[in-house]
């Protein structure tokens, strides 16, 4: 059985954050979208007013995965929660739990932090996410949609008269 670890990120983790970052990317046919860089994740992470927290999981030692999260807030409970970004797995090392020790870690900072929700999306032709996800009791939201501005989009509606 291999063992697992899971601890915060530190700054020095910025590399192998990236790195996950453009290999789920890839995974998700989403790479052409990565406009990460090094000096972005530290400031977002590690900066005056960071954005996001990272957790980096090991299996035997060696860097595999990551969870990346950030909180929300629901007015209807008056009450924070958090929304899980990113949650990836290098997949030589899937199969072994380590999604599940990152997600139940989240879950615990949720739990610490008396969070409300929980959230996340998965991208709906992901079918062993999906499962695996359903198989912790999650449910998806079949009501709401997901709507987004982003690049110059933001920019006009700020200006927008």
């Amino acid at each position: 059985m291999s063992e697992l670890s899971i601890r915060p990120a530190t700054e020095r983790d910025i590399p192998l954050i990236l790195r996950f970052i453009r290999e789920l990317a890839e995974y998700e046919k989403l790479a052409q979208e990565v406009a990460a860089t090094e000096a972005l994740l530290r400031a977002a992470l590690f900066g005056e007013h960071p954005a996001a927290e990272a957790l980096i999981g090991s299996v035997d030692g060696e860097p595999a995965g990551y969870a990346l999260f950030f909180p929300n807030f629901s007015t209807f409970l008056g009450r924070p929660g958090l929304h899980l970004e990113d949650l990836y797995v290098c997949p030589e090392h899937r199969g072994k739990g380590l999604g599940l020790a990152l997600l139940r870690r989240v879950a615990a900072i949720a739990v610490e932090r008396d969070c409300a929700r929980l959230e996340w999306s998965v991208l709906d032709w992901n079918e062993p996410a999906i499962g695996f996800y359903r198989e912790l009791g999650a449910v998806p939201l079949h009501d709401w949609m997901v709507f987004r501005l982003s690049g110059e989009a933001i920019r006009l509606l700020a200006e927008r008269r």
